[in-house]
């Protein structure tokens, strides 16, 4: 049975989702484009609350001064009759021939000063329409050819770029923090920041890294082979979850960008259960728009694209249903004690204890019976059996 969502879920989408026409590399489009006013309109009516967009999604790149006024017009007309608002910007960097080398990593210096122009444009912008998260996506920032970037010096530059514009937000004195966005390849062979950890390590090199944190995308991540909600369990951990990137992806290969849930159910059920739960033991929490960053598949006409939209919200909010059930299940807390999950929020070393007296006490090991305590079980496959019949629906 699906659900209704309401602006109160802080659900949010892309121009680019719904919007996308099904273009691909070994096929033109399948649907025709989609005018931004009336994206706006129906998501409100599908019931999200945000919108969110690439500059040129919503001024086609190139436009004059005003057209681009007439359309700003006419899209903050649209946000004011449904409500809807923009809580994130970002920009294209990507798909005009001037960045297919990057934008803040290019060996051309001129597209650099370019894309760093165009970058704080697009923050004007944002601060305008009231959006709080700017997100950088370095689609092109990165090589097919390991000999093609001094990397050193490629480094350099992209924490000069994030710097400047971080700087910029502050001397503004805009209410906006900046959101990278990791992802290992497509279109670039390799793409510098390719993961979460990536980024956080890099966010720890920057001047201004107060104001930036990661936008974790849930393909991105996993087309890497990795684990989605451990890579946000440690953002939010850093306090650097700032914004999140909703969709679907079938393990290690191209950007599928599926409906929410239609790839790794399981990884998602646990997803929600973290952003709308927190930790077992407490902690930091995610407050942010849960977004959308899918695309309707090929396959679907434009009245496909608003199902999958609604599949969207729907998914998520059965997901939020059961994750809740799975936490306040009697069974679930008793399989978390007999897993001793819960007894990982305790410190390892007593409150005052040092490692000198650890290293002094024959408890900690000289008298432990190592065997004995390798032949313990710890219900993990019952544990996670519960996880599954709840996300099915079965308890």
């Amino acid at each position: 049975m699906t659900r209704t969502p309401s602006p109160d879920d802080k659900f949010s989408f892309g121009l680019w989702t719904v919007g996308w026409q099904a273009r691909d590399q070994f096929g033109d489009a399948t649907r025709p484009a989609l005018d931004p006013v009336e994206a706006v309109h129906r998501l409100a009516e599908l019931g999200a609350y945000g919108v969110t967009f690439h500059d040129d999604d919503l001024v086609p790149f190139g436009s004059s001064a005003a057209t681009r006024d007439d359309i700003l017009t006419r899209f903050r007309a649209a946000l004011d009759e449904t409500g809807l608002v923009v809580p994130m910007i970002t920009t294209n960097t990507f798909s005009h021939p001037i960045f297919k080398d990057g934008a803040f990593t290019s060996n051309d210096r001129q597209v650099r000063r370019y894309g760093l122009r165009k970058v704080v444009r697009n923050v004007d912008l944002a601060a305008e329409l009231g959006a709080q998260t700017f997100v950088m996506w370095g689609g092109r920032e990165g090589a097919e050819y390991d000999g093609a970037k001094d990397l050193r010096a490629a480094f350099d530059r992209y924490r000069e770029g994030i710097d400047t514009v971080a700087a910029y937000i502050k001397d503004q004195g805009y209410a906006m923090r900046i959101a990278i966005e990791p992802k290992p390849n497509e279109p670039r062979g390799d793409i510098l920041l390719p993961t979460v950890g990536h980024a956080l390590a890099f966010i720890g090199e920057l001047e201004h890294g107060d104001i930036v944190g990661v936008n974790p995308e849930v393909g991105h991540e996993q087309m890497a082979g990795l684990n989605y909600t451990s890579g946000i369990a440690q953002a939010l951990w850093a306090g650097k979850l700032f914004h999140i990137d909703l969709n679907g992806q079938r393990s290690i290969k191209y950007d599928q960008d599926l409906v929410f849930g239609h790839g790794d159910l399981l990884s998602a059920f646990f997803t929600v259960d973290l952003v709308e739960n927190g930790f077992l033991s407490g902690g930091p929490r995610y407050e942010g728009p849960r977004h959308f960053d899918y695309k309707p598949s090929r396959t679907e006409d434009m009245e496909g694209v608003w199902a999958s939209a609604a599949a969207n919200m729907s998914t998520y909010l059965l997901l939020k249903e059961r994750a809740q059930a799975y936490r306040s299940d009697p069974e679930v807390a008793a399989a978390l004690e007999a897993s001793r999950v819960l007894e990982l929020a305790t410190p390892t070393l007593d409150e005052g204890e040092t490692l000198a007296d650890l290293i002094a006490d024959p408890a900690a090991y000289e008298d432990v019976d190592a065997d004995k305590l390798g032949e313990a079980g710890y219900a993990f496959v019952a544990l996670n059996q519960l996880a599954v019949e709840h996300a099915l629906g079965a308890r």
